[in-house]
């Protein structure tokens, strides 16, 4: 997995049960309330400022979570998305990615299909079983609750990029 970690140049999320515990929160007006963690949040605005892809696909229709991301520096959210392999070769296709550049992380059976298609599928320790089956790192992090920053973490330690000068500046 060393050898993959080196190439990864794109990191692709979905929203829950990765970037949130799964958890939706309805108000009595019916507005729905995520949670999401700090530390997810600072690798993904170092990941971004270290010049990485960042994209996230998800099902999900809370303009929130676009609010949430965009705050960090996550420009690529694409919220609403019936079928997600449809977006992620749009983006790929647009951006001139290659697949054997992406981390995808995912948690649940609609992520699947762009797992297989991507150099390192990864996914967090309570991920559905046939996602465990398919993903090459099971971060032991939860969903919502460090998996993302563990496996950013780990890919910019693997490529000198975690305590560099943009990592200090934040």
């Amino acid at each position: 997995m060393l050898n993959k970690l080196s190439q990864i140049t794109t990191f692709i999320f979905d929203v829950d049960g990765v970037l949130t515990d799964g958890s939706v929160f309805v108000t009595e007006a019916g507005d729905q309330c995520r949670t999401f963690n700090t530390k997810d949040g600072y690798a993904l605005q170092l990941a971004v400022k270290c010049g990485y892809n960042v994209c996230v696909i998800t099902g999900g229709k809370s303009e929130g979570v676009r609010h949430r991301l965009n705050s960090l520096g996550v420009t690529d959210v694409y919220l609403g998305a019936h079928t997600k392999i449809d977006l992620f070769k749009a983006y790929i296709s647009d951006k001139a990615i290659d697949s054997a550049a992406i981390l995808y992380m995912g948690d649940d059976i609609p992520d699947i299909d762009i797992m297989k298609q991507v150099a390192l599928p990864t996914c967090p320790a309570d991920a559905a079983e046939e996602v465990k089956a398919v993903a090459k790192y099971i971060s032991p992090a939860l969903g919502g609750r460090g998996c993302v920053r563990d496996v950013i973490e780990k890919v910019l330690k693997i490529q000198g990029k975690w305590m560099s000068t943009n990592a200090m500046s934040i």
